[in-house]
């Protein structure tokens, strides 16, 4: 059993390469590079010797179905992206990467020859702005509104993989995370929460560029769930929301403020919204696979802190 981890230089890839190695898995990555800075950081040099790394660009169809069938991957964590800023100034490269190379993978596991299950990463971006849903939880049966260019593409990747399942029988569950924080997140306008948390380890000032609410969710607890889904017996095409604690910015700054006393001073918040509804609820996911882990914020909020300090102080 050999597990294939696209994006597996991301936050999420390099907690999520970290976990199965550390359960015994064999681990192989795909990425445009061969550098794992992040999971170097986040695991230390013996776990990231561990990993057998293939350089090449999701986008290709011919090198992805040649990786799945000759490695003989039986199971797939497909985190290989461009972020929304990214999509919004170049939709057309946007959607190559993450509606083409997600079709790939699909592809590549339809034609490996062996049962081959895929767990990937969608969004809370398939949510429109919080006023087109009221203050009633978001669950998986109501419509998606995405306001974005990237919350589009993830929705049509939610509705590929159910055609292939239908059409094909190749099970899958996508994930929708809405502001993952921790160790190793320092990329995208939601990477604001850990960067403070970063700057409060380093004593420096940092301004939040987004104000109102997050649904905040540690990276852990993420890569976990991930896994946890990655070899469940569930068959079907599943998307789940992921559900995390949610957050007023500056109700964030006052907790940074109480776990080190001065963050306040160091920390500003200013900016909009994001334009994506926040009051995600996860029953479904729970029903499916069971309960799932939940750092409470406040507990993950202080390790963050902490991974940081001993960073600077290593260095």
């Amino acid at each position: 059993m050999r597990t294939l981890v696209t994006g597996a230089q991301g936050c999420i890839g390099s907690w999520v390469v970290r976990r199965l190695i550390e359960q015994g898995h064999e681990v192989v990555t795909f990425d445009i590079s061969d550098s794992l800075e992040r999971l170097g950081m986040i695991a230390g040099p013996e776990i990231t010797r561990r990993v057998d790394r293939r350089i090449g660009r999701i986008e290709d169809t011919a090198a992805v179905k040649k990786l799945v069938r000759d490695l003989e991957i039986s199971h797939i964590v497909h985190l290989a992206a461009v972020l929304m800023p990214f999509c919004q100034k170049n939709p057309v490269e946007g959607g190559l990467i993450n509606v083409i190379g997600t079709l790939n993978l699909f592809e590549a596991a339809r034609d490996s020859g062996r049962a081959t299950r895929i767990v990937y990463a969608s969004s809370s971006a398939v949510w429109g702005p919080a006023a087109e849903y009221g203050d009633a939880p978001l669950t998986e049966d109501l419509p998606v509104k995405p306001a974005t260019h990237y919350g589009v593409f993830k929705a049509a990747n939610e509705g590929n993989a159910r055609v292939f399942y239908s059409n094909d029988g190749i099970s899958s569950i996508g994930l929708r995370p809405w502001t993952v924080f921790g160790p190793g997140r320092d990329s995208g306008l939601t990477a604001d929460p850990t960067l403070a948390m970063r700057a409060v380890a380093l004593r420096e000032p940092f301004k939040i560029r987004l104000s109102g609410f997050m649904d905040l969710q540690y990276v852990r607890d993420v890569a976990d769930i991930f896994i946890q889904c990655l070899f469940s017996p569930a068959e079907g095409a599943h998307t789940f929301n992921l559900r995390g604690e949610v957050v007023e910015m500056e109700q964030l700054r006052s907790m940074l403020e109480e776990i080190r006393p001065g963050a306040a001073q160091l920390i500003s918040v200013e900016g909009p919204q994001v334009p994506v509804a926040y009051r995600m609820d996860d029953a479904a996911l729970v029903r499916v696979v069971g309960e799932v882990p939940r750092t409470p914020l406040r507990e993950a909020i202080a390790e963050t802190i902490r991974t940081f300090e001993d960073v600077r102080a290593n260095t």
